[in-house]
């Protein structure tokens, strides 16, 4: 497979096109941002990180009928993956109360709930990712009626599968975000899931273990993605 030119830059990757118009190669970075990109950083080693977890869950989740984009890691920040047509709706399951959720509706950080739930969010900087709901998306033609069912099924899915993942590892899976793609007609789950895009807490103490070190200024950002690196038995 051939690198070849640079396709993309966001704010935590970069992709390039191969000599396969279906393969793209993600190279992942240490910049890190939060609050729609109004706060900057590095994270010395997140990308090895990210792209290292992402693609043995991804794995893990294609065992357990989650189709992903994954196709081949090809080194520690670099991977081979379907190209998708994203779908512009970030999905969040929450299973605690956490971040904004705790902010929006008054509900105490750590609150546990009773079945996780599920949002969406209209992929668009500009606008800040606005929270959005199945009608708007439908509206909106971002996704059709069965999309948006199979993006639901899916999303749940992953949630099962990692809360008892995580937990094995003595991590909690407060919530998290996902992204999903079309791949010749069919919805597979795209993007990456890493401590940049879940809340990891420790089981017993609560210490995050994610980006909200990050972003809330608790220091110790590198050490929290790689204890949730060594617990998963990555490094």
């Amino acid at each position: 497979m051939e690198k070849r030119e640079q396709l993309y830059e966001g704010k935590a990757k970069k992709v390039f096109a191969t000599d396969d118009p279906d393969i793209v190669i993600v190279d992942y970075k240490d910049d890190a941002t939060a609050f729609n990109g109004e706060k900057k950083g590095t994270i010395v080693g997140k990308g090895v990180v990210n792209n290292r977890m992402t693609n043995h869950v991804f794995r893990l989740l294609e065992k357990e009928g989650v189709p992903t984009h994954y196709i081949e890691e090809l080194s520690d920040r670099e991977t081979a993956v379907k190209k998708v047509q994203i779908v512009p709706l970030e999905v969040i399951i929450r299973n605690i109360a956490a971040g904004s959720f705790s902010k929006r509706l008054g509900v105490p950080e750590g609150k546990k709930f009773r079945q996780p739930t599920i949002e969406f969010s209209y992929k668009n900087d500009e606008l800040g990712d606005p929270l959005i709901n199945s009608y708007f998306a439908l509206a909106l033609e971002l996704a059709t009626e069965e999309e948006i069912e199979t993006i639901k099924r899916y999303a749940f899915r992953v949630n099962e599968v990692l809360k008892a993942y995580f937990l094995q590892a003595d991590i909690e899976l407060v919530d998290f975000k996902i992204e999903f793609g079309r791949f010749k007609g069919q919805i597979i789950l795209a993007d990456e899931i890493s401590p940049d895009t879940c809340r990891l807490w420790d089981v017993h103490t609560h210490e995050k273990l994610d980006k909200d070190r990050f972003r809330r200024d608790l220091g110790n950002v590198e050490e929290a993605y790689q204890e949730v690196f060594k617990r998963l038995g990555l490094d």
